[in-house]
């Protein structure tokens, strides 16, 4: 891998650690102590969280009509708004303004997610960046999780603690977009080959149906996602239940290696289908409520949430060829409508039950839903004799 291709890829995982690690996923393990702080109340997080996942499909809807503006120039938007959201959570907001700027982020991380793709994988030519630039979610979870943990440790206030994810931001965000420019006053690498092993054996994985296993794998995880902190609160002793959220980030950034590695070596129906059934053993452990199966899940579910990305975004961008819209766009539209009904489900049965088992095995069920389309898919390829 040429130094050129080095950079690029971990300045587009850089924008990921931004507009997704800390502005989208940082308020999961924030969430317990703003309502501590009275910044927000149980309620108001709920409303806040439908908001940014109603942000996030916004914003890869958005992406679909920016084709006048390049895919470097949308990171920059996309960081730059994301630190004005952390900054703005600093400010002593009313409730409905904070539920506000959190619909806000969700549109910049959806934004971010698809253009670092779009710049990575197809203006730099660089597929085999995928694993590197997904990890940065992972990564970006993990550092916001530790930051809280040590505001946590210091005492801050929820309000201080998102100021000081905002400054650190900032500071990612001037390393990214200097990196971004600085690679490209290079040519983009040629078209890589290494894919071709997983193209032979891939099956003709239509567009309809990846949307589809795309969008039940978004709301197969959100809520082990969401909730993760809030189900383990009680059951750790004085372990700070946000370093469950840091092991489930940290699961992540290796994960997309492996998951990339096993899509290049089995394809992608295969891959997906062994990801997403493990993905449903994580998400259902929870209901046993043993510490150590809260530990598993965090560790399965953050293990292959990523995965599912990094098999199913370069599968898209191969198949995007056969339809005439965005293809990544709608493929993170669809994991956005999972992600928005998954918590308004749980709400109502939580509701009504008291408990989140029953969102936890109805998460699990999509996911194995999921995984039967894919091979649905793959026999439907082999009959048809197609190679993707």
């Amino acid at each position: 891998m040429r130094q050129a291709e080095r950079m690029a890829a971990v300045a587009a995982a850089i924008v990921l650690v931004i507009g997704m690690g800390f502005g989208r996923f940082a308020f999961t393990g924030l969430y317990p102590q703003m309502v501590a702080d009275g910044q927000i109340s149980v309620g108001g997080g709920s409303y806040a969280a439908s908001a940014n996942y109603a942000g996030y499909l916004i914003g890869a809807l958005l992406v679909s009509f920016l084709t006048g503006i390049s895919a470097r120039r949308q990171c920059s938007i996309a960081v730059g708004a994301t630190v004005a959201a952390l900054g703005l959570l600093w400010l002593p907001l009313p409730e409905g303004a904070v539920i506000a700027v959190r619909g806000f982020a969700g549109v910049a991380s959806a934004i971010a997610l698809v253009a670092a793709s779009h710049w990575l994988i197809h203006d730099r030519q660089h597929h085999h960046g995928a694993p590197a630039l997904f990890s940065g979610v992972g990564i970006g979870i993990f550092l916001s999780a530790e930051i809280i943990a040590l505001g946590h440790f210091a005492t801050l206030s929820s309000r201080a603690i998102w100021l000081l994810l905002g400054l650190v931001g900032l500071g990612l965000a001037v390393v990214a977009l200097a990196m971004q420019a600085r690679t490209d006053r290079t040519k983009p690498a040629p078209a890589e080959r290494g894919h071709a092993g997983a193209q032979a054996r891939d099956i003709a994985f239509g567009p309809a149906r990846l949307i589809v296993v795309y969008g039940l794998a978004g709301f197969g995880y959100i809520i082990t996602a969401t909730y993760l902190p809030l189900l383990v609160q009680t059951a750790l002793g004085s372990v700070d239940p946000v370093h469950i959220w840091a092991v489930f980030g940290l699961g992540a950034v290796p994960s997309c290696f492996l998951w990339h590695a096993l899509h290049v070596r089995w394809g992608t129906s295969r891959a997906l289908l062994v990801n997403l059934l493990v993905q449903a053993a994580g998400v259902i452990l929870p209901v046993l409520h043993l510490p150590s199966a809260y530990i598993a899940s965090a560790l399965l579910v953050g293990g292959t949430f990523m995965g599912t990305v990094t098999i199913a975004m370069p599968a898209a961008r191969r198949v995007a060829g056969k339809v005439r819209f965005n293809m990544l766009a709608i493929m993170t539209a669809s994991y956005g409508v999972g992600q928005i009904v998954g918590p308004l489900i749980a709400a109502l049965i939580l509701a009504r039950t008291g408990s989140f088992d029953p969102s936890l095995m109805l998460a699990g069920g999509a996911l194995v839903v999921a995984a039967v389309l894919c091979v649905s898919g793959r026999r439907v390829g082999v009959a048809a004799g197609q190679p993707a």
